[in-house]
């Protein structure tokens, strides 16, 4: 007899302007009922905001949350008590800086780099001055820093003040830098505490930096248990439905390290597909189907070329009945230790004290307006006056811009087929409203 179904919350997603929008309606497909979106216009925009949840009566509200309006969205959750945020605000507590993954890390005793942040630029300096090189120096607060863009390596005090007298970095970030195996790092994603993508990020000829928008390479092949493991126990102490590790294997001891973590992170349109099956199941009690994702899935998935990993929706794996004709293929394969869990309910003390900030004159003008009025730091895009020296990164801040978008555009940019931004309306992946969009962010074109 067929369970009968029960009754379903109200579903909205939540999205702001000027930021990747990582999910829609399209990635909870089988939802019977009506899913409402809410759009984040920034400013003084919190009340109005409110009441829209209210006035389309929304239970549970599904979206990352920029750092740049995360203390604001911190009192929205508190005027909005009876709505569920997926994933929670304290689950997004290390989106907002690396200073907050390292707190995070050190509250949850999870295996991270020595780590040591600075407000006060003297005793940052002399720190530097008495350390061992090489390190690794990082903007800590805003935006996220997609690409590594914000990343440094020095080698000597000499070269991290030249840094940080150019750069103006406050609070000081700085870590050890770790001895990567195989020249590379790990980005792990994990679904309800399981690990549902994995892959080597490796550094591009005389690089160090892992990250393919900076010539590094991927493999999805030989993903050590020890990564999984570490980004595993960090998904269970975020409490996060949804998350993704970056993690470093020492090349002398073997041991792993998270060098960034978060909530917030590019995904293959089929792995928020999962996310989305995986909401349903959680959201419905248990009435719609939990997703079944084999343990080292992504070996097999990454012979496909990207290109097409980009455009594929609704991979679907069933479970494996043995029997005498399978025996021969089940006796290479790894041993799926992981089961796809419920997370547990945030509470407000899983959130880590922040630093105390002795002297907060010390601080950049953006930082101290965030801290003393808990106010947005709107993104200001760039002006270009055509797209020959766009980045990804630039083109991922444009409003309603998606990864696999921004991807196509990078590659017709970067094979001279596009130049400026009206050139894009001889391809179907866009609209006219879009491309209009977008030119009033990148402003006048020659």
């Amino acid at each position: 007899m067929a369970r009968k179904r029960p009754k379903l919350p109200k579903i909205g997603l939540l999205y702001l302007d000027y930021v990747l929008r990582f999910f829609d309606r399209s990635n909870f497909r089988g939802w019977p009922d009506k899913i409402e979106t809410v759009v984040y216009h920034w400013g003084n925009d919190k009340a109005r905001f409110i009441n829209e949840v209210r006035r389309k009566e929304i239970d549970v509200l599904i979206g990352n949350i920029p750092a740049t309006a995360y203390e604001t969205f911190k009192e929205i959750a508190a005027a909005l008590p009876n709505v569920r945020f997926i994933p929670s605000i304290e689950s997004q507590f290390a989106n907002k800086s690396k200073e907050n993954v390292t707190l995070f890390c050190e509250k949850h005793n999870l295996s991270h780099p020595k780590t040591k942040i600075f407000y006060n630029k003297d005793e940052g300096y002399e720190y530097l001055k008495n350390t061992t090189y090489p390190k690794i120096i990082k903007r800590s607060y805003g935006p996220s820093n997609y690409g590594g863009y914000y990343v440094h390596k020095v080698d000597s005090y000499e070269e991290a003040k030249k840094l940080l007298d150019e750069k103006k970095y406050n609070p000081i970030y700085v870590q050890d830098a770790v001895k990567l195996k195989n020249k590379g790092d790990i980005r792990v994603m994990l679904i309800g505490h399981k690990p549902v993508c994995a892959f080597w990020r490796f550094a591009g000829e005389d690089q160090w930096i892992t990250n393919t928008s900076q010539g590094g390479s991927m493999s999805y092949n030989d993903v050590p248990m020890s990564a999984l493991e570490l980004a595993v126990e960090a998904s269970k102490a975020a409490k996060a439905e949804y998350w993704a590790c970056d993690i470093a294997i020492d090349e002398d001891t073997q041991k792993p390290y998270i060098l960034e973590c978060a909530t917030a992170f590019a995904a293959f349109p089929y792995i928020r597909d999962w996310i989305g099956q995986y909401l349903m199941w959680d959201l419905s009690d248990g009435y719609f189907r939990l997703p079944h994702i084999p343990l080292y899935n992504w070996e097999e998935l990454g012979k496909i070329s990207p290109s097409l990993l980009r455009t594929m929706r609704y991979i679907h794996f069933a479970k494996y009945t043995p029997s005498a004709d399978g025996a021969y293929w089940l006796k290479d394969k790894k041993p799926d230790i992981f089961d796809m869990q419920k997370t547990l309910e945030s509470l407000p003390e899983d959130v880590p004290d922040p630093i105390r900030i002795d002297d907060e004159e010390e601080l950049p003008d953006e930082v101290k307006t965030a801290i003393k009025e808990e106010a947005e730091i709107v993104p200001k895009p760039k002006l270009f006056k055509d797209l020959s020296s766009v980045t990804l990164t630039e083109l991922l801040t444009l409003p309603g811009m998606v990864e696999e978008i921004a991807q196509k555009i990078k590659e017709l940019v970067d094979n001279k087929e596009v130049k400026y931004l009206d050139d894009l309306l001889n391809y179907d992946f866009v609209s006219k409203e879009q491309v209009k969009l977008w030119k009033k962010s990148f402003g006048d074109e020659a």
